[in-house]
Order: C-alpha cells, then sequence, then structure tokens
C-alpha cells in the first residue's frame, strides 16, 4: 500500500493529516508482515501504530492488552472513528462473547482485544485457528521482563504464540523499558529478527518539579486550586494514605476517591469509570490505579510520597498530558520517604534486594538533582536527546543568582571531617542545623563544635549548596544505598587557601495564590476562544452521556481547542481541524457545527447591539430549515428522516436557537405527562444538570430525546 493510501486512511478515520514522529517507519515494517519492538513515550501515539495497519491488512489483528478496564475505552474509540472492533474479556457474558467470537470469523472485526490471561486458554486458541489472523500487538510489552517494573508471568505465555502462528507478524509496545528489558523482551518472545523502533523519551508538554515533603498538604491544596476542576492523579504510598487523603480533599472543596488494590472490583472500576468520564477530578491512589489509564487530559500527577523508581516514575507522570497539552508532574520529597520504601525492600533478598536498592537511590537522587530532571531520567532510558537546561522543569526554569557561599562552604566541608566523612549528606546537614535527633545525640555529634553553627540556610537550602560543592568536586558523594560524602583533595587545599567561592543557586520567589492561579491559566486554558470552548466541552460531555462513552471519545481537548481556534461552520472546514475525519464528522459534525454557528451569530448580535441594533438573532440556515419545519406541525423523527439528519441533531439545534432567543411550542413533542412529570422530578434532583445520571435514574422507559426536550421548557419555567 502507498504512502498516499495509508495518509487517506488516517485521515479518514483518526482525522489526521499526518504522522508523528516514527510512526511512519513502524506503520510500514508492519505493512511489510515484519517483526517490531516499538518504544515510544506516552501519548506519543504508539496504538495508531498498530491500528492504522490493521485497516490496511484486512483480516483479523489480536491485540493483547494488561486491563480490562481499558478494552471497552478503546472499543469505543475505535468505533467512533469507523473502525470495527470488539473485545472478549470476564465482562462478556457466554453468549455475548459468542456473538463477538462468530462476527470475528465472519470477517467483520478488524481489531480484537483480550487480556493476556485469556491467551494461556486452549479453547482460547483453537478459536485463534479460526481466524484470519494477520498481525498480533502486544501492549505494555515490558511485563513480559522480570526486569521490567511491572512483571506479569501471564504474559510469559504470550511466546507459544509465535509456535502456534509463526507466519503472524509480532508487534511489541511499550512507553518504559531500558535497554536491558528491550533485550529481554526481544528474547522472551522469540523475535531474533525483529527491527526495533525507540522513538524517545521525551515529553516536552510535562514539567517535571519536586517540592519539599513538608507543608505538602497545603502546596497540594494550591495546585489543586489552581487547577479547579481539571482531572488529576495523586499518588501515595499505601491504601490508608489513598482514603484519608480522598477523604481531606473533598471536606476542602476538591471531590476526590480513593483507589487501591483492597477495594473490591466493582469499586475500582466504579471510580477508575467516574474519573475517565469526568464524575470525579481527582483520584487519590496507590500504583494499582495502574498501566495505560486511557485519560488524555490529566492535567496533574502529584507524588505525595516517593516512588520506588525511575521507570515507576516515568510511567506514572507520563499519564499527564497524553493529549500533548502543558500538564505538571509534581513530586513531594521527605528524606523520611526513604525509610518507608526501606522497610519493604528488607524482606526481599538476593538479586531481588539489590536491584529494588538501587533503583530507590536514583530516585532519592533524582529528588536531591540540582541539574536538569529531564536530562536525568532520559538519561536513564539511554536517551540523549534533549539540551541542557531543558526549559521544562523546576531546575532549568528557576531564575539563578550568583551567590558568595564562601562561609558555609567553609562550615560544610568541616562538619563533614568532624563527623569522620562516614555519614550522608542529610545527617551533615542536621549537625550543622542543631537538630535535636536522637542518632545525633547517640554519635555525640551535639558536642562538636560545628553542631548548630549554620543560622542563615534551612535544609534544602544546605542540600543545594552541598550538591553544588560535589559538582565544585570539593565534596566527594560514594555509590550504594547509603552515600556518605567525604571531602576531596581539592577540597582539603580549597580550605586551607583564602579563595571565595561563589554557586549559581535558584532565586526563591515568593507568589500569591492569584499570581499562581493566572499563570496556570495562561499555561492551560489557552483556547483562543474559552467561551466557545466551554460551549463545546458542554456539547461533548452531552454526546458522551447519550452513548455511555468517555468524553474523549468524541473529541479530545486538542480538537475542541482547534474547533475554539478555527471557528468552522461548513463540514469542508471542520475536516481540516486536526482531530476530525470522515467518520467524525459524519457521527457528530452536525452538533458542533451547530454549536459555533450559534456561537457567531451571537458574537454577530453583540457587535450589532453595539451599533444600534436591538432585534434578537433571527435563527437561519441549518436551524432555520429545522425551525421552519417543526413549525409545519412536523415530529422531530419526520424533521430528522427529511433532512437526513439524527433525531438528537434535531433536538440540538431546537436547543440552540431557544438559547438564541427563538420561541416555539414545545408541548406537542413532550412525552405523555405522566412521563413528562417523572422525567421534570429527576432533573429537578439533579446536583449536576448531567443527563447520564438522569437517564440512568429514569431507566430504559425514558430516552435522552425526551429528557432534552422536557428540559427545555423545565429551564423555561424556571426563568
Amino acid at each position: 500500500m502507498t504512502t498516499t493510501n495509508i495518509l487517506a486512511l488516517l485521515k479518514q478515520h483518526f482525522g489526521y493529516d499526518e504522522f508523528r514522529p516514527g510512526q511512519e517507519a513502524i506503520i510500514s515494517n508492519a505493512l511489510a508482515g515484519q517483526h517490531g519492538l516499538v518504544v515510544m513515550p506516552t501519548g506519543g501515539g504508539k496504538s495508531l501504530c498498530y491500528q492504522l495497519p490493521a485497516l490496511a491488512t484486512g483480516g483479523v489483528t489480536l491485540v493483547i492488552s494488561p486491563l480490562i478496564a481499558l478494552m471497552k475505552d478503546q472499543v469505543d474509540a475505535l468505533r467512533a472513528n469507523g473502525i470495527s472492533a470488539e473485545f472478549l474479556n470476564s465482562t462478556l457474558d457466554n453468549r455475548t462473547a459468542a456473538q463477538v467470537e462468530r462476527r470475528a470469523q465472519a470477517g467483520g472485526v478488524r481489531l480484537l482485544y483480550v487480556a493476556p490471561e485469556r491467551v494461556a486458554m486452549s479453547g482460547f486458541r483453537r478459536f485463534l485457528g479460526t481466524l484470519d489472523l494477520r498481525m498480533i500487538a502486544i501492549d505494555e510489552a515490558h511485563c513480559i521482563s522480570e526486569w521490567g517494573h511491572d512483571f506479569r508471568p501471564d504474559y510469559r505465555a504470550l511466546a507459544e504464540l509465535r509456535e502456534l502462528f509463526p507466519q503472524v507478524p509480532v508487534m511489541a509496545l511499550t512507553a518504559t523499558a531500558t535497554e536491558r528489558v528491550r533485550r529481554d523482551i526481544v528474547d522472551q518472545l522469540r523475535l531474533d529478527d525483529c527491527r526495533r523502533f525507540v522513538s524517545g523519551f521525551d515529553r516536552p508538554n510535562l514539567t517535571y518539579r519536586v517540592e519539599p515533603g513538608a507543608g505538602a498538604w497545603e502546596s497540594l491544596l494550591d495546585l489543586l486550586e489552581e487547577r479547579k476542576g481539571q482531572p488529576a492523579i495523586v499518588y501515595c504510598f499505601s491504601r490508608r494514605d489513598t482514603e484519608d487523603l480522598a477523604a481531606r480533599l473533598t471536606s476542602h472543596g476538591h471531590e476526590a476517591a480513593a483507589y487501591h488494590a483492597g477495594l473490591n472490583a466493582d469499586t475500582r472500576r466504579s471510580t477508575q469509570e467516574r474519573f475517565i468520564d469526568g464524575d470525579v477530578p481527582i483520584v487519590a491512589a496507590t500504583i494499582a490505579f495502574g498501566m495505560g489509564i486511557d485519560k488524555p487530559n490529566i492535567r496533574l500527577v502529584v507524588h505525595y510520597t516517593l516512588p520506588k523508581s525511575i521507570e515507576s516514575y516515568y510511567q506514572e507522570t507520563g499519564r499527564a498530558g497524553r493529549d500533548g497539552l502543558p500538564s505538571d508532574c509534581v513530586l513531594f520529597f521527605n528524606e523520611g520517604d526513604r525509610a518507608k520504601q526501606q522497610y519493604f525492600i528488607q524482606e526481599m533478598t538476593g538479586d531481588a534486594r539489590a536491584t529494588a536498592e538501587r533503583q530507590l537511590q536514583q530516585m532519592v537522587e533524582y529528588c536531591r538533582l540540582s541539574t536538569c530532571r529531564r536530562k536525568y531520567l532520559l538519561g536513564y532510558f539511554g536517551d540523549s536527546g534533549v539540551g541542557d537546561p531543558c526549559g521544562n522543569c523546576d531546575v532549568c526554569l528557576a531564575e539563578r543568582q550568583s551567590v558568595d557561599v564562601t562561609v558555609v562552604a567553609q562550615k560544610l566541608l568541616s562538619a563533614v571531617i568532624r563527623t569522620g566523612e562516614r555519614f550522608g549528606a542529610a545527617h551533615v546537614c542536621d549537625v550543622l542545623l542543631g537538630r535535636n535527633l536522637k542518632r545525633i545525640r547517640e554519635l555525640e555529634h551535639n558536642k562538636l563544635s560545628v553542631f548548630g553553627i549554620v543560622e542563615d540556610y534551612d535544609r534544602h537550602g544546605l542540600r543545594r549548596i552541598t550538591d553544588g560543592l560535589v559538582e565544585r568536586g570539593l565534596l566527594a558523594k560514594a555509590d550504594g544505598q547509603y552515600p556518605t560524602v567525604s571531602v576531596t583533595e581539592s577540597g582539603r587545599k580549597w580550605l586551607r587557601g583564602n579563595d571565595k567561592l561563589k554557586l549559581e543557586l535558584p532565586v526563591q520567589k515568593t507568589t500569591t495564590r492569584t499570581e499562581r492561579v493566572r499563570a496556570s491559566n495562561a499555561r492551560t486554558d489557552d483556547a483562543p476562544d474559552a467561551d466557545l470552548f466551554d460551549q463545546l466541552r458542554a456539547v461533548r460531555r452531552r454526546l458522551a452521556d447519550e452513548e455511555n462513552v468517555p468524553a474523549f471519545v468524541v473529541f479530545g481537548d486538542a480538537t475542541l481547542k482547534g474547533l475554539a481556534a478555527s471557528k468552522p461552520v461548513t463540514p469542508e472546514a471542520m475536516l481540516r481541524v486536526s482531530g476530525v475525519g470522515p467518520a467524525k464528522l459524519a457521527r457528530y459534525g452536525e452538533e458542533f457545527l451547530a454549536v459555533i454557528s450559534g456561537y457567531i451569530d451571537g458574537l454577530q448580535s453583540r457587535s450589532g447591539k453595539a451599533d444600534g441594533v436591538t432585534d434578537r438573532p433571527r435563527p437561519g440556515g441549518s436551524h432555520g430549515q429545522t425551525l421552519l419545519l417543526l413549525q409545519q406541525g412536523m415530529s422531530i423523527a419526520a424533521i430528522a428522516a427529511q433532512r437526513g439528519l439524527t433525531r438528537g441533531t434535531i433536538v440540538a439545534h431546537l436547543e440552540r436557537i431557544k438559547a438564541a432567543g427563538g420561541e416555539f411550542d414545545v408541548s406537542p413533542l413532550l412525552p405523555p405527562p405522566d412521563k413528562t412529570n417523572r422525567i421534570r422530578a429527576a432533573l429537578t434532583s439533579s446536583e449536576d444538570g448531567r443527563l447520564g445520571p438522569v437517564k440512568e435514574k429514569l431507566g430504559d422507559d425514558c430516552s435522552y430525546e425526551e429528557i432534552r426536550l422536557v428540559r427545555l421548557v423545565w429551564e423555561d419555567g424556571k426563568q
């Protein structure tokens, strides 16, 4: 298949005019029938690398995904793009599963999603033998490696697929894999002849920050206040921590839910669905709130305590900003957090313990950095493709000034020597600050001449200077689980001399909450027209409620921002917006175009009023045609049939006409009085006005169309 044809499929089904970096080579390799290992950062477009070949090659592409909770969302998103997709997992009853299998056997399914556990079943393998299997895609492939951060034994059985289907190409995909893990993936899956595609690990839209653990609660409240209503995940150390934090946040006006492995399956599923749907903006979670959370507009990921490894941290922060828009990753660090992790590491033995200790030390090093955090993260994965400074981490963004640290540096080096050069920097700083700690008293370091001689720096400031002395070569830091500091020969020579010492240190700036909110809004609410963006989000929410899918399945935030910026009023213009393809245009276009047209009419009306024109806007175009047919006595169904539109679109026209001040009689369209009264009562009891909960309360007896029509009359009555 030619590049032109592939690009046509890309636009038709996904709404994009061009590939993201790395995608085209991966897709070409798959179309050539070759195995591939794909390492691509979260949000880089891994899924499209197998979804597009599935469309081009025909047959069935088997997708192995570890999280059952995500499969429905992935399948819903594909269907919204006009792609035939199904899933088989334990949430389906036997009858439904059998129907899915028959559809796949008949050639009616392009992508079939399953969990790794199902692949191990002999009956399922026999079923696979009846399919026209063209490709096997293994998502989160790092789970197959014991060296990875999320090893799952069920993944080992996937290697047997290579024996059963030796001619079927395999694509293994992951966002987090060191070179060692990559080699293990290839070995375990027996993909000796596969091409490797490592697209880099950089997520330039993410800002990485580490803040002191002291005062973490107040700082967290500030972060959430700055992003009020925006999706956020707060990772906690323990199950109890998640429940306590969720309760505290909710009591402070930030609705949050807890998620951890100790909750029953229904509660976990409900929490995840409510978060993805936007019903709950914040989840306080353990790492059980897992892999591949398919919500592209998460704006904040907070680690309330220390993660266990760089790989875990990168994977978890990767859930932020998958739509490419600016998002923040904040880690609160206490030196004491290390001890919590160390407690569990002590229970391990052999290589596992050594590996865990090394990973924890690397995580602590990251938190203590006085150099670029992004460069450290990427270097861990062998990626050197970022400059220093990166311009988007707290270290690189900090304003710096040259500070004379001669006196405090002399005190630091002296304290290292006086304590015997066998302690870590944290202990030395505690001695200098005169902290009354049991460990210091036991060692009698409270009797040293250097005890309590620093008063003009806090612990955080002293650590920055310590790091600066290491960088200058005056101090040396040992490797290992408990890295000690010692004075180098250069440090001793400097102590004996009279040279001044200056370091470039961050300027500590104090900002008001108003200033922080303003700065956050400038970064994350950059739609050229925020009012229109909000209206488009409301339409998206309603459509998602009606179809029982997450909002991003309709359109992502980036696409809504594109619509708000370009304000298309014709289908042709809407197709030019990234993320809008023919399939979604046919399904949702009329609804969004109606809102945009109405918004533009409103702008023109307000402009006219400024010139002395005071008449209400009169509906024209598509809205006017609907109103004319309604006034002729036609039903919603008849108008929809005559105009070739959905009934929901016709109701949307009436909503827009009413919002613009138009008048018409809705009463002939309403359901019988008893049903109208029930709907009105349900709307009255709704806390947030969303139709999904109202529909759920009323049941299948009432349609979304009926609810919206009653709402039109009810809102008139409220006025």
